[in-house]
């Protein structure tokens, strides 16, 4: 359903010679050729580099140690955005990058004086993830110093080690990103400790999203399907909410989850290769009285170094299975920690080849085409030429990485190698 990410490799053969200045000679001629034909922004995905200015737009000079692959490569930062290609569909046949707990940025500063003590999940802003693709916001709420915030904590309490900022300064972003692409629409998913009467309706009000909402009384609630991205667009209905308390339905018009999706179990428990279990709260993944589907794809415990592994081949598979698990039915959201980080395409691939199944029934959402019958695709290849967002004129979000992995910059241990061979030819 899914095939494995290719691990290209190339190899460099020299034909022995008993001359060694002319050995030297064409070393250094591959050396150049090598260095001369990919560099200056010319560089795709899975091509060798050794800055962030050798990549192509929408990509960064990155590499996966957990996977033994130090090599920096080109990789993947931004998502391909479906309605540019496919338009005019229902909302719930489209696939989207969500992001879990995209607030809890791991360079986000603490309260004044306070260390703080948490899980980070993300790496950067949550208007660079819009802007990079991401469609999707996994948001955790709470009545915090007389207002609401966004906390990453336990046992439904917020503390000032576990607190971010208040959440009217991330639905800001939101409502900046909105308002700046009138044809884009995005999901918020609230899990909700908030008590405050009408607390989360003046939340959302005061930051200027009320204008955009999506009314619960225009949501499908028998399985049927969405009203079309276009509706939406025309409409003004370009923001979703869905708060994990279910009397906020009738109290404040905020439409309660699992009424109108499905979602696997999170954690540990979601990222079983095999297995694709729903969350208590949610009916079974095949259940039918409900149009979307969120798949949660991330471990327990966070760790940015081990992400680029999550989203390598493995993530493909865990699709698979649970769109098995659904009744062959394709997850709307794929929700994961540190979304840029991976062996090459990661979640960016995986959701090429959602929409593209989905939409077209190609093998990558870039080999579909308007207007064609379903299953007419385009001759790309999946693996190193699936276009960016940039490549379709939308978004232009810088990558953000966390430390050094930002701008991975390693000599090229090959070219080192090489001269070393050559001096030691020259002295025999």
């Amino acid at each position: 359903m899914f095939p494995s990410f290719s691990d290209p490799s190339s190899l460099c053969r020299a034909s022995a010679t008993p001359n060694g200045y002319f050995l030297l000679l064409l070393i250094i001629y591959v050396l150049i050729i090598n260095s001369t034909a990919c560099s200056n922004g010319n560089c795709q995905v899975l091509e060798s580099c050794s800055s962030v200015t050798d990549c192509g737009p929408g990509l960064y000079c990155g590499n996966c140690p957990a996977m033994g692959k130090n090599q920096p490569i080109c990789t993947r930062g931004q998502a391909t955005i479906p309605t540019t290609i496919i338009n005019g569909l229902p909302f719930n046949k489209y696939s989207w990058l969500m992001t879990h707990n995209a607030f809890s940025i791991v360079d986000a500063p603490p309260l004044p004086g306070v260390q703080r003590i948490t899980f980070y999940n993300q790496e950067d802003t949550v208007t660079n993830q819009l802007r990079n693709g991401v469609r999707g916001l996994m948001l955790d709420m709470y009545d915090f110093e007389n207002d609401i915030w966004l906390c990453h904590s336990f046992r439904g309490q917020c503390y000032n080690f576990t607190a971010f900022q208040p959440a009217i300064n991330t639905l800001k972003e939101v409502e900046t990103f909105l308002s700046q692409n009138p044809s884009e629409i995005v999901t918020i998913i609230i899990e909700d400790y908030v008590h405050t009467p009408k607390g989360l309706t003046n939340l959302f009000t005061n930051a200027g999203l009320d204008k955009y909402w999506f009314p619960v009384s225009k949501m499908p609630r028998k399985g049927e399907d969405w009203l079309t991205v276009t509706e939406m667009v025309q409409e003004n209905h370009r923001l979703l909410v869905f708060t994990s308390i279910a009397s906020k339905e009738a109290d404040e018009g905020i439409a309660y989850q699992w009424r109108y999706m499905v979602e696997n179990e999170s954690g540990d428990g979601g990222v079983v290769r095999g297995s694709c279990p729903n969350r208590k709260e949610s009916q079974p993944l095949n259940s039918k009285s409900a149009s979307l589907f969120l798949q949660n794809s991330f471990p327990t415990f966070p760790v940015e170094s081990d992400s680029c592994k999550e989203h390598s081949a493995v993530l493909g598979d865990l699709v698979g299975t649970c769109y098995k698990a659904a009744g062959n039915v394709m997850p709307n959201f794929l929700a994961v920690n540190f979304y840029m980080r991976s062996d090459g395409g990661g979640v960016f691939d995986v959701l090429d080849r959602m929409n593209g199944q989905t939409l077209c029934g190609c093998s990558t959402v870039t080999a579909c085409q308007a207007g064609a019958p379903f299953g007419t695709c385009k001759n790309v290849a999946v693996s190193n030429t699936t276009q960016t967002a940039n490549a379709f004129g939308s978004f232009s979000g810088s990558v953000q990485l966390s430390g050094s992995a930002s701008t991975i910059q390693f000599p090229n241990i090959l070219y080192f190698y090489l001269l070393l061979f050559s001096f030691l030819l020259l002295q025999l």
